[in-house]
């Protein structure tokens, strides 16, 4: 969403005494992300992975923001292990359905803003969001401007939380991503810290 985009959401925000919500999605997988631990001088720490096989944890959040009010985390986790049963990851009803728990723990409008992968302009969703126009406006982000998203703060406290975590199956990355974002959702400080990472700043 460009500068005048943006400028509009937080208009239409305003007016509607809606909730301004940046969504985006992650994953991982057992591979551990980098990150920084203490270690001897010289001596650079090394994570052995002991776990073994494929899989990936797959994880959809947004993060809501009103003037006045304390700032929220709504996250999805979706663990797939390779079973041929199991979806690889999000389909359209699962952001569908994360809006309308937003929705209705908000208790008001909510003006999307996210990324325009091709899962968000399936047929499917647009006709949702169409449908539900009433409650739901949305704002597509420039291509290729994780910047501007807070949500990417989130994830990478997340993956910074997990770093050094030697996860012995995929069960157990799942556990630790969970829980870290379960501990976001009780700090709004944090929350409120990702948005002004961004430089985006939201007005009375």
């Amino acid at each position: 969403m460009e500068e005048g985009g943006l400028a509009a959401g937080k208009s239409i925000a305003a007016a509607c005494d809606g909730w301004i919500v940046f969504e985006d999605e992650a994953g991982q997988s057992l591979t551990p992300p980098r990150a920084r631990s203490w270690g001897r001088r010289g001596c650079t720490p090394v994570v052995r992975v002991r776990g073994r096989g494929s899989g990936r944890v797959s994880m959809a959040g947004m993060t809501c923001y009103k003037p006045g009010e304390r700032s929220r985390l709504f996250y999805s986790v979706r663990e797939y292990t390779g079973r041929k049963d199991q979806p690889k990851g999000f389909g359209w009803r699962d952001f569908r359905d994360l809006l309308i728990r937003a929705r209705i723990q908000l208790g008001g409008p909510i003006i999307l803003v996210w990324d325009n992968v091709r899962l968000h302009l399936t047929k499917s969703l647009r006709a949702f969001i169409e449908a539900n126009a009433d409650w739901l406006t949305v704002f597509q982000l420039p291509t290729y401007a994780p910047d501007l998203n807070p949500q990417e703060g989130i994830w990478s406290l997340v993956k910074r939380d997990i770093g050094n975590l030697a996860a012995a199956d995929l069960s157990q990355i799942t556990r630790a991503v969970k829980r870290k974002l379960k501990m976001l959702q009780y700090r709004p400080e944090v929350i409120n810290g990702c948005l002004a990472g961004t430089g985006l700043v939201l007005e009375a």
